[in-house]
């Protein structure tokens, strides 16, 4: 089985940093994709106060509860202090979204003991592995 499958298999809870509520958003339709198929799905967005039924947060820093994959919504300059948070936090790991790639910090948060995933939509490695 791959890395990939067996992380989505046992992960239950995703923070989308950079959720939005606009439909027409990718990251959107992904984060309710995976709330669909059973996913606590945690937004965090510090232009948003609920998104998809639940309460979004500033920052990761702010999330009250332990997050499996803190999943990259963002342009790829901003990929280094998320991880950061992600490691202080203790998620298991950090999920950049297609198009969005920091092999710095994927170094960082591998070394940290974090699963990284890069360059790849959680979407469609879900319906990949997991349908």
């Amino acid at each position: 089985m791959s890395g990939i499958a067996e992380l989505l298999r046992r992960s239950r809870v995703i923070a989308v940093v950079g959720l939005s509520s606009k439909k027409f958003r990718a990251s959107y339709g992904v984060a309710e994709y995976m709330q669909r198929e059973g996913y606590r799905i945690i937004p965090v967005n510090p232009n948003e106060t609920e998104v998809l039924g639940e309460t979004a947060y500033a920052r990761l820093e702010d999330v009250p509860e332990h997050i499996d994959i803190v999943d990259i919504f963002r342009r790829s300059e901003f990929v280094g202090p998320l991880v950061d948070s992600a490691i202080r936090m203790g998620a298991s790991a950090v999920w950049m979204q297609e198009g969005v790639e920091d092999s710095e910090a994927a170094g960082k948060a591998s070394q940290a003991g974090l699963v990284v995933v890069m360059d790849r939509c959680i979407l469609k490695e879900h319906q990949r592995y997991l349908r």
